[in-house]
């Protein structure tokens, strides 16, 4: 759990901390963002069109990423209505948000594979942010509500028809997914995007 680092380690706990709350606030500035950019101001009027982590934390998915490793933000409110092209803006929205953390997780990783960084601290930051963004943008993209891929499913008029056997079933698909990505989710689809990325071994 992350939160024994606090004991062990807390400087290590900090910069962790650190990388987690940044990666949160770009996954889910990117969804304001973008459905601000397709004709919907209802995240800017809510205050959440920033990157500031402290305006989209949910609790239940900050717990569960400091707990477990894997969590999820505050979802970002907009109103379909507004966007331009109803049903690809709602595909555009969801897809931000995990497409934020994989683009970031590609330019600090090809950072980390060409350039030397002999300070250790910066390094574990660099090295842990690819890590945490990746874990943000796999689980996100799993096809459960309140995840992202869900949005991404029922953007879909015929799997729309799903939705309602998917929301009554949530917690248990949730959990269906935490033990997915514990058993295969790290293994084998986070630890060889993050080689791909950095060209090294995960060194967590």
């Amino acid at each position: 759990m992350l939160v024994q680092l606090l004991f062990s380690d807390p400087l290590l706990f900090l910069i962790v901390v650190v990388s987690i709350l940044l990666a949160l606030g770009i996954h889910e500035y990117s969804h304001a963002q973008m459905a601000y950019s397709l004709g919907d101001p209802t995240a800017k009027n809510q205050g959440r069109l920033t990157i500031n982590p402290f305006a989209h934390l949910d609790p239940v998915g900050t717990l569960l990423l400091f707990f477990i490793g894997i969590g999820w933000g505050k979802p970002v409110p907009f109103n379909p209505y507004n966007l331009k092209n109803r049903r690809r803006g709602e595909l555009l929205v969801a897809l931000a948000g995990p497409g934020s953390n994989f683009v970031v997780a590609l330019i600090v990783g090809l950072f980390l594979r060409f350039f030397v960084i002999t300070n250790f601290g910066l390094l574990f930051f660099l090295s842990f942010f690819v890590w945490i963004n990746l874990i943000l943008g796999v689980f996100n993209l799993m096809p459960i509500p309140p995840l992202d891929g869900s949005h991404i499913l029922f953007s879909f008029p015929r799997l729309e028809k799903f939705k309602t056997i998917f929301l009554k079933n949530s917690l248990l698909l949730i959990f269906a997914v935490i033990l997915f990505m514990s058993f295969v989710g790290f293994q084998f689809i986070v630890g060889p995007l993050y080689v791909l990325f950095t060209g090294t071994q995960p060194p967590f």
